[in-house]
């Protein structure tokens, strides 16, 4: 799984209000954080169990009872296997006794963010929050790796020709590609104007290699992207690692068997 602080928390809102799934969660993923979207409570927890370090946003709103809601939170922060998860509260609720007791009876240590505060102001307490427990730990972008049933290729030209191939993994910052065709490139050599195909959507970049390494099915490289990278790009690319890593956790979670 790696040191937390390497790789950082994943970030699960269970139930998400329609503001959450439209718009708050663009900042977020925008802001480099794994975020992830779930509409099965039981379900997630085997998925908590395997990353315990995870930071958790509840919908209280939705699906349950509030008492229902109390038994579920209170049992994951009881649990050995889930004590670790910070749980957090979203609600459109106003009643000052019900904060009261998330925050000083169960004492949930992702707070108690109340969702008629706004867009701007929600999201700012939300990105605070992932700050203070350090939700990115030392990783400063997200990565998706790239699944063979899902089209992610690129082409560029190169001395003269047009040269294709796979991307392996993907962040904002770069990515790890194979050529389809053998050719041996140094470090340090430009690729102009690659054309990205991420799930059908076409993107735009340039970069530089900074690495390469020796695999059995030809050499990968690493590939930066350059600093005028546009923001439509950036945002085509956050949004596909979002999606990729949306489709794993929904692979996992379906395997999952709830008695």
């Amino acid at each position: 799984m790696g040191n937390i602080q390497d790789v950082g928390r994943k970030i699960f809102f269970l139930y998400p209000h329609s503001v959450i799934q439209e718009e708050l969660v663009e900042h977020i993923i925008r802001n480099e954080y794994e975020v992830y979207l779930v509409n099965d409570h039981q379900r997630l927890i085997p998925i908590l169990q395997k990353y315990p370090d995870s930071i958790l946003f509840i919908n209280i709103d939705e699906r349950m009872k509030e008492p229902d809601w109390e038994r579920y939170i209170k049992s994951l922060m009881n649990s050995e296997k889930t004590k670790g998860v910070q749980i957090g509260i979203l609600t459109y609720n106003e009643d000052k006794e019900l904060a009261r007791k998330y925050l000083m009876d169960l004492m949930v240590p992702g707070g108690y963010i109340q969702l008629k505060l706004g867009l701007k102001e929600s999201t700012k307490i939300i990105l605070k929050t992932l700050q203070v427990h350090e939700a990115k730990g030392k990783r400063r972008f997200v990565r998706a790796r790239c699944s063979a049933n899902i089209p992610t290729e690129f082409n560029v030209e190169l001395f003269g020709k047009m040269h294709d191939g796979y991307v392996h993994d993907i962040s904002t910052a770069g990515m790890a590609c194979r050529f389809r065709q053998d050719i041996d490139l140094p470090v340090k050599t430009e690729l102009n104007r690659m054309q990205l195909k991420l799930r059908s959507r076409i993107v735009m970049v340039s970069g530089i290699i900074a690495g390469r390494r020796n695999t059995e099915e030809g050499t990968i490289y690493v590939v930066i992207f350059t600093d005028y990278i546009s923001s439509q790009a950036k945002d085509r690319i956050s949004n596909f690692v979002y999606y990729t890593l949306q489709a794993e956790l929904k692979k996992e979670m379906d395997k999952v068997n709830v008695g």
